[in-house]
């Protein structure tokens, strides 16, 4: 806000021309200056009453003509008409009184996007290992998350539920390397999943600054504060204590965290390069993300496990659980489409360093809820490096991302 000078009634209305402003009011017009005060001040005051102790702060401008000394002599109208108040407080107090509706609205809005994010993912988890444990095929589980998240969006955009992206060729072409990442980071979750408890996987899963950090450092060449590698082994530590300590420890269900924090983290590096300057939204951005690692994943899919498979163990699920198989291996499917949907689109309204924090603390949730429903057992040593490691992590969301380089 601007500030001019203030008047001793609240509120008031000035008017102005090229370089002066007017006192609107039954009396002569009275002019003055918005710079310094000169000595004729004192004489100012004691004809007009204006009283210069406090600003003045103009709140509202309601008509912007042309400055011209000339036009305005022909047209009076042609002046800034602009509404002010008189500040008994500093400025900075007045303008966090003047934001408070809408940062307050912001951070209701981000609330909510944290807190559906957090609900969608837990969600998420719940099925995902319930349709896993008794259907262990992560490939096809992998694929029908992808197939189920495209379909929807299809659907949103053919019936104008939401606007379809304009895309071109470099875009597809920018996105490639992102879905080979997304979609190898998936997989290797979903394989990981199927194996161990859900609460290792996301343990070994909060290590993924460590792998950012390091990739950073010897395959780009980027630089980091010495803090940054300090926060490295507590996160390092913890993983290795959680992973020691594992009552069901399963090798492939360990590399297969391990690769999917090492994908992801291309991920994010290929996504940050190839996508500056693509004006396409969170939403879109993701769909047509899951739409290309579709695409990629399938063949692989089929290769690797195939449809003789696929019937059998599909077979065998619904015997034993019943119908309601169906119904999990939906949810998981819708589910992760929407958490992963509602982060990308979260990622428009917050800072990274936020975003970073929120996923921590999503970590937090996903372990400590599974760990009540599927009654895993866990022991006082892994949960300690469990804490340890989400503590690196959080310490390492607080930190510079990096060095600038010159």
């Amino acid at each position: 806000m601007s500030m001019i000078s203030s008047l001793k009634q609240s509120p008031a209305t000035i008017a102005g021309g090229s370089n002066v402003f007017r006192r609107i009011s039954p009396t002569p017009t009275l002019q003055f200056s918005v710079l310094p005060p000169l000595p004729a001040a004192k004489a100012l005051r004691k004809r007009s009453g204006v009283w210069i102790a406090k600003p003045l702060y103009v709140s509202s401008n309601e008509f912007f003509g042309s400055l011209n000394r000339s036009s305005i002599d022909d047209n009076k109208a042609s002046s800034i008409t602009c509404k002010a108040y008189e500040a008994d407080q500093p400025i900075d107090a007045n303008i966090e009184k003047a934001k408070d509706p809408s940062e307050a609205a912001k951070k209701l809005k981000i609330g909510i996007y944290f807190a559906t994010w957090w609900a969608l993912n837990v969600v998420f988890n719940i099925y995902n290992k319930k349709v896993l444990n008794a259907f262990p095929y992560p490939w096809l589980t992998s694929t029908l998350s992808l197939a189920t998240g495209s379909l929807m969006m299809l659907i949103s955009w053919a019936t104008r539920i939401a606007e379809a992206p304009k895309t071109d060729f470099e875009f597809w072409k920018a996105l490639l390397p992102v879905a080979v990442a997304h979609t190898i980071g998936h997989v290797a979750a979903t394989v990981s999943m199927s194996k161990v408890a859900v609460s290792f996987t996301h343990i070994i899963k909060s290590g993924e600054p460590a792998f950012s950090v390091l990739v950073s450092r010897f395959l780009l060449g980027e630089t980091f504060p010495i803090p940054v590698y300090l926060s490295l082994i507590p996160i390092i530590g913890g993983c290795a204590l959680a992973a020691v300590t594992e009552l069901n420890f399963n090798m492939i269900g360990f590399m297969g965290a391990m690769i999917s924090n090492l994908a992801f983290v291309f991920r994010n590096i290929f996504s940050k390069r190839g996508m500056k300057g693509k004006s396409v939204g969170g939403m879109n951005y993701y769909a047509c993300l899951s739409m290309l690692s579709l695409l990629i994943l399938t063949p692989f899919a089929i290769a690797v496990e195939g449809p003789q498979m696929w019937a059998v163990g599909w077979e065998k699920a619904v015997s034993q659980i019943g119908p309601q198989f169906i119904w999990w291996v939906a949810a998981q499917s819708v589910f992760y489409h929407l958490y992963n949907q509602v982060s990308y689109m979260s990622l428009n309204e917050i800072s990274p360093l936020t975003f970073s924090i929120g996923n921590t603390m999503k970590r937090i949730s996903v372990i400590i809820s599974s760990i009540i429903i599927f009654h895993t057992p866990v022991q006082p040593v892994n949960a300690l490096g469990a804490a340890i490691a989400i503590l690196g992590t959080f310490l390492y969301s607080q930190l510079p991302p990096r060095i600038p380089q010159d």
